[in-house]
C-alpha cells in the first residue's frame, strides 16, 4: 500500500560505525524517511518507545549491548515494531535465530542500497497497518457506539457544524443520500445537546402505513378506535424533554401535515380520539433526501411546515465526495465486525484497496459497512464485479463456477495460513507446485498478499 501523503516515515539506525550510519542516514533521507541515528543500543533503547511510529535497523555486533540483547528488549516494549538486523556474513547463523525471536528481516553487508529500500519500505507499510489498528480499536474503546467518523475536510466541517448546532435546540433539517448516516446525525445532535439526558426517538416515516401514521405520532385514547383498547402514548409525547427523529419526513402525508405544525408551532399535542392538548417540550429533527422546497413548489410538500421544519440545515457529503475518509472507515467497520464476531481481522491486499477507492459506494456509508461485514466473515478478495454484484442481483452460478470460486477459497486459506510459502502451500494441497501456479495464474492470486510481514 502507498503511505499517506500526510504520514510521516520514520526510522532509526543503530550502529557503531559511523560511516555506515551515515550512508544509511543519507539514503533514507532521500527517500523521505525521517532518521534518528544512534551510535549505541542503549541509547536508542532510552529514546524509542512502544507507540514509535517508524521502523528500527540495527547491527548484529555492537560494544555494550548487541543487536540481539536489543532485539529481546523491544520485542518486550513493543513485539510488532519491525526491526531490520544488519549482520555480517560469518552471523547468518546468528541472524536467522533473531528472525525466529522476532526480527523484521536481516540483511547482509556489503548491502545493496536498493535491496535495503525495499525491506525497510515493506517493513514501514507493516508498521503503518499496526499504528492504524491501533488507532482504531484505541478509537471504538473511546468513541461513543454513535460516533461521527471520519477526517476527510467535509466531515470535519459537518462535526463543527454538529457541535455549533446542538446547542441551539431549535428544528433542523438534514439533506442527504440514503445511507449517508442521517440518524446517526441526528443522535449526535442530541447527544451534544442540553437534551442528552432525555429520550431519543427515532421514527422512519416511510416505513409507516398512512392509515398507522397518526395513531402512532400522536398516540390515542381508549376506544379511538376499534383496536383502541387502552390509552397509548405517541411518539412525540413519548418525545418529551428529548428530541424527535423523523426520518423521510417527505412521505408524511399532506392530511396530517398540519398536525406537524401545530407541534411545530405551539408544541402541544391532542391523542386520537381525545380532546386534551398536551404540552411536550421537544425538539424536531426531520431528514429527508428528497429537494422539499420542490416537492413544496409543486404542493407535494406543505409550504409552511416546510419553513418551520427548515430553521437550520445539514447536508451530509455522499461517500463518493469523501475520498480520503473510504480506506479509513473500512478499515474502522472491519474492526468492528472482527471484534464482533470474534475473528481475525483479514489483511487488505493493494487490489482490494484500489478496488475500495474506485467504487462509487451509491449505498453511502451503509454499502459500505455491510462490504466491511462481508468481507470480515468471508475473508474474499474484493473485486469490481463483486462489488457491482453486492448491488445487483446477479445470475445464479453454475456448478463449475460454484467449484472455481471453492476452489478459489481453498488455495487462499492454505496460503494465508502458510504466509505465502508456495512449498508449504501445495504440499498442504496435495498437489504439484507446477498445479498450484497454475491455479494462482488462473485466478489472479498474488502469494506475496498473503506474506506476514
Amino acid at each position: 500500500m502507498e503511505l499517506s501523503p500526510t504520514h510521516k516515515k520514520h526510522i532509526a539506525i543503530i550502529d557503531d560505525n559511523a560511516d555506515i550510519r551515515e550512508s544509511l542516514a543519507e539514503l533514507l533521507e532521500l527517500a523521505d524517511y525521517v532518521v534518528s541515528a544512534y551510535s549505541s543500543a542503549d541509547a536508542a533503547f532510552r529514546d524509542i518507545s512502544a507507540d514509535y511510529p517508524g521502523v528500527l535497523v540495527s547491527d548484529l555486533r555492537m560494544p555494550g549491548m548487541d543487536g540481539m540483547s536489543f532485539l529481546k528488549l523491544m520485542q518486550q516494549t513493543d513485539p510488532e515494531l519491525p526491526i531490520i538486523m544488519i549482520t555480517g556474513h560469518g552471523d547468518i547463523q546468528t541472524a536467522v535465530e533473531a528472525i525466529r525471536l522476532g526480527a523484521y528481516d536481516f540483511i547482509a553487508k556489503p548491502f545493496q542500497r536498493e535491496g535495503m529500500l525495499e525491506t525497510v519500505n515493506r517493513a514501514m507499510e507493516k508498521r503503518y497497518l499496526v499504528m492504524e489498528n491501533r488507532a482504531l480499536k484505541k478509537s471504538l474503546q473511546t468513541d461513543t457506539a454513535n460516533a461521527v467518523v471520519g477526517q476527510s475536510l467535509p466531515m470535519q466541517a459537518l462535526k463543527a457544524k454538529i457541535s455549533k448546532l446542538a446547542q441551539a435546540d431549535v428544528s433542523t433539517l438534514i439533506h442527504g443520500e440514503t445511507g449517508t448516516g442521517k440518524e446517526l446525525v441526528a443522535r449526535n445532535l442530541h447527544e451534544q445537546s442540553q437534551r442528552r439526558d432525555g429520550p431519543f426517538v427515532a421514527i422512519n416515516c416511510g416505513a409507516l402505513p398512512e392509515s398507522m401514521m397518526e395513531a402512532e405520532l400522536f398516540g390515542h385514547e381508549a376506544g379511538a378506535f376499534t383496536d383502541a383498547k387502552k390509552v397509548r402514548q405517541g411518539k412525540f409525547e413519548f418525545a418529551h424533554l428529548g428530541t424527535i427523529f423523523l426520518d423521510e419526513i417527505e412521505s408524511i402525508p399532506l392530511s396530517l401535515a398540519v398536525k406537524i405544525l401545530r407541534v411545530l408551532q405551539e408544541r402541544k399535542i391532542e391523542r386520537l380520539g381525545g380532546n386534551a392538548s398536551i404540552d411536550v417540550d421537544i425538539r424536531v429533527i426531520a431528514a429527508t433526501k428528497s429537494d422539499l422546497k420542490a416537492m413544496a413548489e409543486r404542493g407535494d410538500f406543505r409550504e409552511d411546515l416546510y419553513y418551520r421544519l427548515n430553521v437550520v440545515q445539514l447536508f451530509l457529503p455522499p461517500l463518493r465526495q469523501r475520498g480520503e475518509d473510504i480506506l479509513h472507515l473500512f478499515r474502522f467497520f472491519m474492526t468492528k465486525a472482527a471484534e464482533r464476531y470474534s475473528l481475525p481481522l483479514p489483511a487488505l491486499p493493494l487490489d482490494t484497496i484500489d478496488t475500495l477507492m474506485q467504487h462509487d459506494w451509491p449505498g453511502n456509508v451503509r454499502e459500505l459497512i455491510n462490504m466491511a461485514d462481508r468481507y470480515v466473515l468471508t475473508d474474499m478478495l474484493l473485486d469490481q464485479q463483486s462489488l457491482d454484484s453486492w448491488q445487483e442481483p446477479s445470475q445464479p452460478l453454475s456448478l463449475p463456477n460454484m467449484m472455481e470460486q471453492y476452489e478459489q477459497r481453498l488455495i487462499e486459506q492454505a496460503l494465508s495460513q502458510a504466509q505465502g510459502s508456495i512449498k508449504q502451500t501445495y504440499e498442504a494441497l496435495g498437489i504439484p507446485r507446477k498445479t498450484l501456479y497454475d491455479k494462482l495464474t488462473k485466478y489472479g492470486i498474488d502469494r506475496h498478499h498473503f506474506r506476514e510481514e
